[in-house]
């Protein structure tokens, strides 16, 4: 039998056709190809980062910022006068992008002046994210740098 254009142009159809529904069911049915871009909680996580927004937006509005700076006992944070420490509440997060063996965070509770003190001996050379996510008086801040220490 010989086999014209037209009928070769139908099978190879067919064929291509084939291929497709069958990729489609062995996707959609294989467990291990399974890969979800979207976590579970996703409006919760949705949420958290509307208040992440909010917490960043809230420092920026601040009249003072935070300073930071180095000295000979470690890594100093110097909250902003005006605001009273034994009000303020919170967590410092320190991120060490090479190896996430060193991170760390410090409770910000009761504080006799407004400084906090990251220890030399929990901090090794090289570069640190600090995260300071803290409460005063109900509003909520969230202070984000990178250092070179």
């Amino acid at each position: 039998m010989k086999i014209n254009w037209g009928t070769g142009l139908v099978i190879g159809m067919a064929l291509f056709m084939g291929f497709i529904l069958f990729f489609v069911y062995r996707i959609s049915t294989e467990n291990s190809l399974n890969h979800d871009l979207v976590t579970e909680g996703y409006y919760q996580k949705e949420q958290e980062l509307q208040d992440d927004i909010y917490a960043q937006q809230n420092t920026a509005d601040m009249e003072l910022q935070i300073k930071s700076f180095k000295n000979e006992m470690g890594y100093m944070l110097q909250f902003p006068e005006g605001y009273e420490s034994n009000k303020i509440k919170g967590v410092v997060y320190l991120y060490r992008p090479s190896n996430k063996l060193l991170d760390f965070d410090l409770p910000i509770e009761k504080l006799t002046d407004s400084k906090v003190l990251i220890p030399d001996h929990r901090l090794l050379d090289g570069r640190w994210n600090i995260t300071i996510d803290w409460e005063y008086e109900g509003k909520q801040y969230r202070f984000k740098k990178q250092i070179i220490y």
